[in-house]
């Protein structure tokens, strides 16, 4: 996943996320294998991010894009429709508000999807002050609706990024496309849970797991298994 920034002092390229769970997890299990998640942080790469954070200071760097091209499509509308959620937006953009943060019904948000602008994107506004990349990435991920699940065991530890409302299936298509086409059900057990247990058995054992159907949305930290039949 990439993020972009402006106005920021942080490092460009790959960042390994220093994720207390997968830590935890590891010093529990001690596995074969450790697999963390990497970010991928663009300076001012609005276009090529999937979230864009901006000193508070800043946000005019991004917005200017989005005001230039609203402007541009107002002037060549003939739609009234289009022309309200257009002039809206454009107010909206001029207090220096992102388009992801504006109350949009469907049909005006519909108009302006077919835009594009770039801070429709999950935008997150902070202060320009100490930030880091390691305490940034949770904001990142709330503003952007997106959550960790787990696998773990002593072969490997790895962490799995997924929207927030994927179900066992979705989960499941993301560690392997087989497990998905051939889901039979997921067991799965909280990560505080798991960390008390020496295995997936064992928390079985321990009535700590819970076996679900392909639809279950998982709840953010999960650890996971799934079954499945091939």
């Amino acid at each position: 996943m990439k993020i972009a920034y402006t106005g920021l002092d942080l490092p460009e390229g790959k960042v390994r996320y220093e994720d207390p769970v997968v830590r935890s997890l590891a010093a529990k299990f001690a596995p074969k294998k450790v697999t963390p998640y990497y970010f991928e942080l663009v300076g001012d790469d609005f276009e090529a991010a999937d979230i864009i954070v901006v000193s508070r200071e800043r946000v005019l760097d991004l917005l200017i894009y989005d005001i230039e091209k609203i402007e541009t499509r107002l002037g060549r509308s003939e739609d009234p429709g289009e022309r309200a959620a257009l002039a809206a937006v454009l107010s909206g953009l001029e207090s220096e508000t992102p388009v992801c943060d504006m109350d949009l019904g469907a049909a005006s948000a519909a108009h302006i999807r077919q835009i594009g602008p770039l801070s429709l994107k999950p935008v997150l506004l902070v202060d320009s002050g100490a930030v880091d990349a390691q305490s940034l990435i949770p904001f990142a991920l709330e503003k952007a609706g997106m959550m960790f699940f787990y696998t773990a065991g002593e072969q490997e530890v790895h962490a799995w990024l997924v929207g927030r409302g994927f179900n066992a299936q979705d989960c499941a298509g993301r560690i392997h496309t087989d497990l998905a086409r051939g889901f039979v059900k997921a067991e799965i057990v909280t990560v505080d849970d798991m960390l008390q247990c020496h295995s997936m058995s064992d928390a079985r054992r321990r009535g700590l797991s819970r076996l679900v159907d392909r639809d279950f949305v998982i709840p953010e930290g999960t650890v996971l298994e799934i079954r499945f039949n091939i």
